[in-house]
C-alpha cells in the first residue's frame, strides 16, 4: 500500500484529513503540524471525528455515489454505457474488472484513508484531558464504529486485507503493516471495535434530528448483528452456530430499540421523503446531505432524472445510463413499493430509478437535493433478523418478521402465498422468499450484492447469474460471472509493490 494512501496529515486551517507523501513530517511547513501535536483540546478531537464522517461520505468510499462498487455489481441495475471514463466503471457490472482499474484503486484508497483517519483519532485521543468523561467515551465509540463499518465493507469486497489499528508515523511502519491478514482476523477486529463501542455506554439509542448522520446504539447493534450473520454464512471456521446466535442477539437488540410498533406504522414513502429524513423512526444511520448546498448536496435525484419528467428533480437531465434490470419482474401485483422505487419513461421507453426525489424549490434547477443516503433502517434489520431465525430453524419467528415487511407493502403474508403457484414456484424456500423481499424492499440501497454473497455459494452464484436473460441488463453481461468475481482484485500497484504480502486474489494473476 502506498504511503500516501494510509498516512493522514492534518491541515490546521481546514481541520480536514488528506493523503500525504513521505515529507509529512516536515515541520518547517507552517501550514501543517505533526499528528502527535494536533490534539490539544476537546474541539480538536471533534474536528477529527468529523473528518472521519466526511471521509465516509466520499462517493469513492461509502457515499451515495458508491453504487458502482455494490449495486451496479449486483443484478439490480442495467448498464447502458461502456465508454465513459475509458470504460472502467462498466467493468464492475460486466464482471470484467481488471486489477489496473483506476476506479477500483480509488475506492481502495478512500476506504483505507477513512480507516487511517479513525486510527489517528484512536491513537491520540488519550492525549487530551476531557472535562466530560462521557464525551471522551462517545468520541472513542464513534471512531471505533466508523472504523468497523469501513472494514466490514472492505473485507466483504476483497477478503484478506491489511489490518491496522494504529496511526503510522514512518515509512518503516507502513512497510511493516503492508500485508494481507486473513479475513477471520479482520472480522475479529470488527467485532472488537463494535463491542467496545457498545460497552462505552456513551451513545444514545438514536440520534435526535440535530445529530442525524452520527452513529447510535441501534446502529452499532445492527452492524454487529449483520457482521455475525455474514461470518456465519461465509467463514468456514467452525463457529457457524455461535455466530448465528450472536447475530440473533444483536439484531434483536437493535429491533427492540425501535420507537414504533409494527412496521406498517411507518409509511414506505416516509422513509424516502426528503422533508422527513430527520424524524422518520425507521431510519437508524445515514449519511447526511444538505439541500441547496453546492458542496454537500445529494445528486441522487438529478442523476436518475429522465429527460421527459420532473418527478425527481427540477434539473434538466439528459437521462441516466443506469436503469433497473430484471428487478422489475420481481415486484408482485399490488406492491406499493414499485411505484415509489421505479417509474416508466415514455421518452426512453424504459423504467428508471425513482426512489430518491427532491424536486423542491430549495433544490432548484441545479438539482442540489437534500436526500440523505440511508445505510441502515429497520426493514433491513428485520429481514436480516428473519434470515437469522430461518438459519436457526426458527421459521415461525422468521415468517412473522417477513410478514411485517410484506404487510406494509400491502401484500399477503408468506403463509397465504404458499397457495399462490407463481410465488411458490419462484420462491420455493423461505430463504429465497426472504431474499426476494430484501431485493424489492431495499432496491438501489447498496445491499443486494452483499445479500447474494451471503446467501449463495460461489458455485450457486455462477448458476444464478448464468441463468439471467442478458437483454435485461443493457450492454453488460451477467453471464461473465465466474469464481474469481467473488472478490475484487487487489489493485495492481498494491500487488506489484509487495507481491508476497499483498498476494493477488485467485483468477486475477
Amino acid at each position: 500500500m502506498k504511503i500516501k494512501n494510509i498516512i493522514p496529515v492534518l491541515f490546521v486551517s481546514a481541520g480536514l484529513f488528506f493523503g500525504s507523501c513521505s515529507d509529512f513530517l516536515d515541520r518547517e511547513n507552517p501550514n501543517k503540524i505533526t499528528a502527535s501535536e494536533y490534539f490539544r483540546n476537546e474541539n480538536d478531537v471533534l474536528r477529527a471525528i468529523n473528518g472521519i464522517y466526511r471521509s465516509i461520505r466520499d462517493n469513492y468510499c461509502l457515499g451515495e455515489g458508491s453504487t458502482a462498487y455494490t449495486e451496479e455489481r449486483s443484478d439490480n441495475i442495467s448498464t447502458q454505457n461502456n465508454q465513459s471514463n475509458a470504460g472502467e466503471p462498466f467493468q464492475f457490472g460486466d464482471f470484467s474488472l481488471l486489477p489496473a482499474n483506476t476506479f477500483l484503486k480509488t475506492h481502495w484508497t478512500r476506504m483505507f484513508a477513512a480507516i487511517a483517519n479513525a486510527n489517528f483519532v484512536l491513537t491520540y485521543i488519550d492525549d487530551v484531558k476531557f472535562a466530560d468523561e462521557n464525551l471522551y467515551k462517545q468520541y472513542k465509540a464513534e471512531a471505533r464504529f466508523l472504523r468497523a463499518l469501513v472494514y466490514f465493507h472492505v473485507v466483504r469486497k476483497w477478503g484478506d486485507v491489511p489490518l491496522n489499528t494504529t496511526h503510522l508515523t514512518s515509512p518503516e511502519e507502513v512497510a511493516e503493516h503492508t500485508f494481507r491478514e486473513k479475513q477471520e482476523t479482520v472480522y475479529k477486529q470488527i467485532v472488537k471495535d463494535l463491542v467496545e463501542s457498545l460497552d462505552a455506554g456513551s451513545l444514545p439509542d438514536f440520534q435526535p434530528a440535530s445529530g442525524k448522520g452520527r452513529t447510535c446504539k441501534a446502529a452499532i447493534n445492527a452492524l454487529l448483528g449483520q457482521a455475525y450473520l455474514t461470518m456465519a454464512a461465509t467463514l468456514n471456521d467452525g463457529q457457524r452456530q455461535s455466530n448465528l446466535e450472536q447475530a440473533k442477539k444483536y439484531l434483536t437488540d437493535a429491533y427492540n430499540m425501535r420507537t414504533f410498533g409494527d412496521l406498517k406504522e411507518v409509511p414506505y414513502e416516509d422513509v424516502f421523503d426528503v422533508d422527513k429524513k430527520g424524524v422518520c423512526p425507521e431510519l437508524i444511520f445515514q449519511i447526511a446531505y444538505i439541500r441547496g448546498d453546492k458542496d454537500y448536496n445529494s445528486s441522487k435525484a438529478r442523476g436518475n432524472q429522465p429527460r421527459d419528467s420532473r418527478l425527481l428533480s427540477q434539473y434538466a437531465s439528459t437521462g441516466s445510463v443506469f436503469l433497473p434490470s430484471d428487478l422489475i419482474k420481481e415486484y408482485e401485483e399490488g406492491d406499493i413499493r414499485k411505484e415509489w422505487s421505479v417509474q416508466y419513461s415514455d421518452y426512453s421507453n424504459s423504467y428508471y430509478i425513482a426512489k430518491f426525489r427532491d424536486a423542491s424549490a430549495g433544490a432548484g434547477t441545479l438539482g442540489y437535493g437534500g436526500n440523505d443516503w440511508i445505510l441502515m433502517r429497520y426493514a433491513d434489520v428485520m429481514l436480516l433478523l428473519a434470515e437469522t431465525h430461518m438459519q436457526l430453524g426458527e421459521e415461525t419467528a422468521a415468517i412473522g418478521l417477513l410478514n411485517q415487511v410484506r404487510e406494509r407493502a400491502h401484500l399477503p403474508g408468506y403463509q397465504e402465498m404458499q397457495n399462490n403457484a407463481g410465488y411458490k414456484s419462484k420462491y420455493p424456500t423461505l430463504k429465497l422468499a426472504i431474499l426476494h423481499e430484501r431485493r424489492v424492499e431495499l432496491a438501489f440501497e447498496n445491499h443486494r450484492w452483499y445479500d447474494l454473497l451471503r446467501c449463495f455459494t460461489v458455485t450457486e452464484l455462477e448458476t444464478f447469474f448464468h441463468n439471467k436473460t442478458r437483454t435485461d441488463f443493457g450492454i453488460s453481461n451477467p453471464m461473465n460471472f465466474g469464481k474469481k468475481d467473488l472478490y475484487y482484485p487487489i489493485p495492481f500497484d498494491e500487488w506489484k509493490l509487495n507481491p508476497e504480502g499483498m498476494y493477488q486474489n485467485e483468477g486475477y494473476d
